[in-house]
């Protein structure tokens, strides 16, 4: 009953500023999306020092050559994706805003989710990449 009248208080108090959150929200997703586009040009590539293996070249990172220079979009400090392609292969490490209880139970919930379905993935880290 508290967690749900605190949610409801704060759904109502950020319904006043839709409009610009929504304002903020729409150029960073269409930035995330692009670029998920662009990097998911994906080609089947074998690896370069043992014949007939085709590893995932963004996680094994034996050659230079075939990585992309990773890139970080921002909306702010705690809301960011970090995207590292390679010839054959793409990580995404996305950040989500926990701000207040509520949202890091959600947030736990949705990694746990996503976890627990990493076998229906070809890859998925079940580990959190570390922040300098």
């Amino acid at each position: 009953g508290v967690i749900l009248k605190q949610w409801y208080q704060r759904r109502v108090a950020i319904t006043a500023g839709t409009s610009v959150m929504a304002a903020t929200l729409k150029p960073y997703l269409n930035a995330v999306r692009t670029t998920l586009e662009a990097a998911m040009c994906l080609e089947n590539f074998y690896s370069q020092r043992v014949e007939r293996h085709n590893k995932p070249e963004v996680e094994i990172r034996s050659s230079k050559e075939v990585l992309f220079t990773p890139l970080e979009i921002c909306r702010n400090e705690k809301e960011k994706v970090l995207i590292e392609g390679s010839i054959n292969s793409l990580r995404m490490s996305i950040a989500i805003k926990q701000a207040d209880d509520i949202e890091k139970i959600l947030c736990h919930k949705f990694m746990r989710f996503m976890m627990m379905r990493a076998e229906n993935f070809f890859i998925l880290r079940r580990k959190p990449i570390e922040v300098p």
